[in-house]
């Protein structure tokens, strides 16, 4: 029998057997967990190949479906974006950002993506980056990058002035020189309103190029419309039509007037354009014209009436004139002289004329020679000959007047 004693200081065989017991049971107990984590990691590893991942997709917050494939959207984004490159040269564009995707894990997959690839086809569109025209603060038209609005600027000023002239007025400093005989130049371009480009992202079909932009510009519309002129027509009721008055179609209608006879089957343009920008260009220009001489007549008593004479022979003379010119949209619409230097004076041309009045000799102003009657036939050729004076009929007296100052001395 073991003893609980401690005896000879030895350990009692009852003591060891119970901390034995202890410790070989911890032991176990480490084992068993160390297996167990080593079968849950294995398990676990195991678990992980089967999981998936699905892609949520949602346009403008809405939810479309799941795809188990990104690479279907990926394919689908670049063919549209090759079809509008193909038609829209030239444009930068994107695919239209309400798309997002969230991706989950999943153990299954059990999705369709052709369905879900059927309604992007339909939703997804293409945009284009583009630069805005804001004309007084509203957006007008796009056109494709900042170069093509400074290009569609420029053209709307070449209306007005040739490519030379805008060179020399944009070069031109504060120290200008004075203008030079026969000389012309701009001293300055304004707009009647305030052009401003702007950043857009806009469908590409509103992306216009430098050409369509500047007729828009000039005309407020791309489209000018005409109208077929009908039976029974009439100018006055084709304008009433068309929310005109009838002066106002005359003028959009160059060539036409009033009194036009217009008939079936012809155009008439119906469009009032209303231009969205205005460019005023003034030039200062300077050159030499020629000072018309005058005729001047004057009276001499001591020369016979109706005798002329030219005392005084006429000669031009010139100056040098300074004009501010001022354009509309290329048409001149004001001159005014801001210098003139003469540099010859004209030599007026004089003329006498005698008033004097000699009692032998006519004035040169013929009075009727008869006492009524008519004129029954003139002077000229008459039945092959002739006829070298006229015929008086049917005075009142065969009294025979003389015409101008003298005295008839036979008559018969």
């Amino acid at each position: 029998m073991f003893s609980n004693r401690i005896k000879d200081n030895k350990i009692s065989p009852s003591i060891f057997g119970k901390s034995l017991l202890k410790v070989v049971g911890k032991i176990l107990i480490i084992l068993l967990l160390l297996t167990g984590l080593s079968t849950e990691a294995t398990f676990a590893k195991e678990d992980q190949s089967e999981i998936e991942t699905i892609y949520h997709v949602y346009w403008d917050g809405e939810y479309i479906g799941g795809l188990s494939d990104k690479a279907k959207l990926d394919e689908l984004k670049a063919l549209k974006l090759d079809e509008a490159a193909k038609e829209f040269r030239g444009l930068s564009l994107r695919i239209t950002t309400d798309l997002s995707i969230v991706p989950e894990r999943v153990f299954k997959i059990e999705i369709n993506d052709s369905v879900v690839i059927e309604k992007l086809q339909k939703l997804l569109s293409v945009e284009a980056e583009a630069v805005g025209i804001e004309v007084d603060g509203e957006r007008q038209l796009n056109v494709k990058d900042k170069t093509a609005y400074d290009e569609v600027v420029r053209t709307l000023k070449l209306q007005s002035v040739t490519e030379q002239e805008l060179i020399e007025f944009e070069e031109s400093t504060t120290d200008i020189p004075p203008l030079k005989e026969n000389e012309t130049r701009v001293t300055k371009i304004d707009m009647n309103a305030d052009l401003k480009a702007v950043e857009s992202v806009v469908p590409p079909k509103e992306v216009l190029t430098v050409e369509e932009a500047v007729k828009l510009l000039n005309k407020g519309t791309l489209e000018e419309k005409e109208y077929t002129v009908q039976k029974g027509d009439v100018l006055g009721k084709i304008a009433n039509k068309h929310g005109m008055a009838t002066a106002k179609l005359l003028k959009i209608n160059p060539g036409l007037s009033d009194k036009s006879v217009i008939k079936p089957g012809d155009k008439l343009n119906v469009t009032i354009l209303e231009p969205l920008v205005e460019v005023e260009v003034y030039f200062e220009s300077k050159k030499r014209e020629t000072i018309s001489f005058k005729k001047v007549s004057k009276n001499d008593k001591s020369l016979n009436k109706g005798d002329k004479k030219v005392i005084q022979k006429g000669s031009d003379g010139e100056k040098v004139v300074t004009e501010e010119i001022v354009k509309l949209n290329g048409k001149v619409i004001g001159k005014k002289e801001i210098d003139k230097k003469i540099v010859i004076e004209p030599k007026d041309e004089i003329t006498v004329v005698g008033t004097k009045v000699m009692p032998s000799r006519g004035e040169g102003s013929f009075a009727w020679p008869a006492v009524g009657g008519y004129i029954s036939s003139k002077m000229g050729t008459r039945w092959g000959r002739m006829h070298r004076g006229i015929d008086i009929a049917r005075p009142s007296s065969r009294s025979i007047l003389a015409s101008d100052n003298g005295v008839v001395v036979s008559a018969g």
